[in-house]
Formats: C-alpha cells, structure tokens, sequence
C-alpha cells in the first residue's frame, strides 16, 4: 500500500468542547476527545489518531490508558506513538502485507509499555478502513461498531472483560451489563506480557456504513442502539453533538435506571463519501 503525503492526525490530552470533522480515506471522519468532568488538571487519559495510509484507507485509532495503573497517559502517548511509527515504517518498506504490519504494530507498542516497568497499561483498538473493506483489531475493552443507514448492527468487537464475555455467551444483557459492579474489570491490555491481539474478519463497507472506534467513556454511558440511533444517517456533525452532549449529561448526573459513569470519553466515526 502506498502511503499518501497527507499527515496523521494525533490526539493527546485534548479537552474537545465539540466534535470536529476531518476528510479521511474518501469519506469524513468524525473526532471527540474530552477528559473525565472531575479530572481538572491531571491529563486526559484517553488518546486517539487518524493514519492515512492510501487515499482511500487508513487506520482509525483509539487507546484507553488503565485508570487504576501508574502513568495512564503516558501509556495512551507512547503506545500510540509506537504503534503508528511501526505501521508507517512498515508500509513504506512495503515488504509487508498491511495486516502483519498492524500486528507487529500491537507488538511493538506491547512492548514499549512493558519497558517503562512500572505496571502501565492500555486499551487499544484499531479499525482499518481500505476502499470498501472494513477490518478490525483490539487489545482490551474500547470497542469497535459498523452500522448501516438504516440501523442495521453488522459487526462490533467483543470487550476483553468478564462483563463482556458474559454479554457474548447470553448470560447479561447489554442494559445489565452497563450497571454490573464488575464493568471496569479488563483481562487483557497492552502493558502485559500475556497481551493477545483480536483480528476480526475482512468486511465489506458499504457506502452509507457507519464505523465507531470508542473508549469505555462512551460505552460506559451510552446504550448501543443510542450510539447506532444518533449516527447512523444524516449529518455527521450534529448527530455527534447530540452523543456528546448525552455522554457528558449521563456523567453528569446520576439516575440508577440508566447508565452513568464519569470518565474520559473519545469516539471516532467513519463513513465514505457517497
């Protein structure tokens, strides 16, 4: 694959008000990074890129650093940053197929969290958009959802947590499963040795599909089908100001019959140009 001359985009610490759009891989591609309403000065610890890698494809990234473990932001910045210089130095070796790449990627940015030494961790997931095909890799709980126009759930990654495997065997449903005590726990990031990599299928994408890349502090406060609902059509830019703003309204305020949880909160939304 050829790589283009247009530029990453990197999002470390950022404390968006708004949703902003950015023309990506021959369609819009829809950015909200925002930290947690309670983290004041300390750094925002979720992180997020945009990697062109052909004019029409590239790699929608979103990492997640462990909230619980020593050096969370650090952890998002330097997996990212290792992740992102091991794909491009990949693809313009261009001995590889593009798919080890990303793989070696993971382990590269696996490792660089594992030398810090100090017990840092990460999500990461990775959704890899080329012309009409739609393939995606994760480590931990930020997940990965493609909808149609009309609403249609055609694939999402299942988050490496016990509440997640319990969702996938049948035994909680999703509204359950966003209240459990044990949400928070993740069994498998990059910060450990035992670290296993998610390769999802090669889909096709569709014209009017919809690709979210999200963070637990999306997920953790937003049903699903309220994600699918507010960006499956129309506009990108005011259906993403209306999930935000019921992001930040459900930390806001706490009500036990639906979810609510403050955290830092990205989500990246992708759709080809029609």
């Amino acid at each position: 694959m050829e790589e283009p001359k247009a530029h990453v985009l990197r999002f470390y610490d950022q404390n968006q008000d708004e949703p902003v759009l950015h023309s990506f891989a021959r369609g819009t591609a829809l950015v909200y990074v925002r930290k947690a309403p309670e983290r004041g000065e300390s750094p925002n610890q979720d992180a997020a890129a945009l990697v062109p890698l052909a004019p029409d494809g590239g790699l929608l990234v979103v990492a997640d650093g462990a909230g619980g473990q020593p050096a969370g932001a650090q952890a998002v910045r330097l997996a990212v940053t290792a992740f992102i210089r091991t794909v491009r130095h990949a693809v313009r070796r261009g001995n590889e197929d593009l798919r080890s790449a990303i793989l070696a990627a993971f382990d590269n940015a696996n490792q660089t969290i594992l030398d810090l030494g100090i017990g840092a961790a990460t999500t990461l997931a990775v959704a890899e958009i080329r012309g009409e095909h739609l393939r995606c890799y994760h480590v931990g709980d930020s997940q990965i959802m493609q909808f149609g126009q009309r609403g249609k759930r055609k694939y999402e990654t299942l988050a490496h947590s016990p509440v997640g495997y319990a969702v996938e065997a049948g035994v909680l449903g999703e509204k359950e499963a966003l209240v459990h005590e044990h949400r928070h726990l993740v069994t498998n990031m990059l910060g450990m040795a035992e670290m296993r990599i998610d390769v999802g299928p090669l889909l096709p994408l569709a014209r009017h599909d919809t690709v979210v890349v999200a963070s637990d502090g999306l997920l953790d406060n937003v049903y699903p089908d309220e994600i699918v609902k507010t960006l499956r059509a129309g506009d990108f830019l005011p259906g993403g100001r209306s999930l935000a703003r019921r992001c930040r309204e459900r930390m806001d305020s706490f009500d036990p019959t639906r979810p609510g949880k403050p955290d830092d909160v990205t989500f990246l939304a992708y759709r080809r140009r029609g």
